[in-house]
């Protein structure tokens, strides 16, 4: 099962790197690892997206709340989380089908943000899930690069993981 894990650290040098080894002496495979400062810049959050049973998360959260930077550690549940993903596609796009390709971002919430003689560079931020659609309704049209970062995630409702 993947769980989506948010850690607040503080934000110094050599934090991700313990994080990361802590995952790769346990043996688990991240598929997701974003890192970015929050409202504070002392502050940064990682969230992690990685497959394992609940078991090992258990025993992960514990090994996080260890570390000298670790200031909260959470792992978010299926139902309380608002994932996101940032995703960059340059696709092949000749002068006729860009009429095409155009109303397929618009229904998908895309934005075109660069295009060339032969060639659409298309901006979404959405669920992978919706970006795995939206991958699937362009790619007839012959996908030349994909950029895509970590899942980011936040907590549905009032809750909040922060400092205080």
């Amino acid at each position: 099962m993947k769980h989506t894990i948010s850690i607040l650290v503080e934000n110094h040098a050599g934090v991700l790197s313990r994080i990361s080894g802590l995952f790769s002496r346990r043996g688990f495979n991240i598929d997701s690892l974003a890192v970015g400062r929050t409202d504070d810049p002392e502050t940064s959050r990682v969230t992690i997206v990685a497959e394992g049973d609940e078991h090992t998360v258990e025993q992960l959260e514990k090994q996080l709340n260890k570390l000298i930077d670790t200031i909260k550690v959470k792992t978010l549940a299926p139902e309380e989380l608002l994932p996101r993903e940032l995703q960059l596609i340059k696709i092949n796009a000749n002068p006729q089908q860009r009429g095409e390709i155009l109303t397929v971002c618009e229904i998908m919430g895309a934005k075109i943000i660069d295009i060339s003689a032969n060639t659409m560079t298309l901006e979404i931020s959405d669920t992978p899930v919706h970006l795995m659609r939206f991958e699937e309704l362009i790619r007839p049209y012959g996908i030349k690069e994909i950029v895509r970062t970590g899942v980011i995630a936040i907590q549905k409702g009032a809750d909040t993981i922060t400092k205080k």
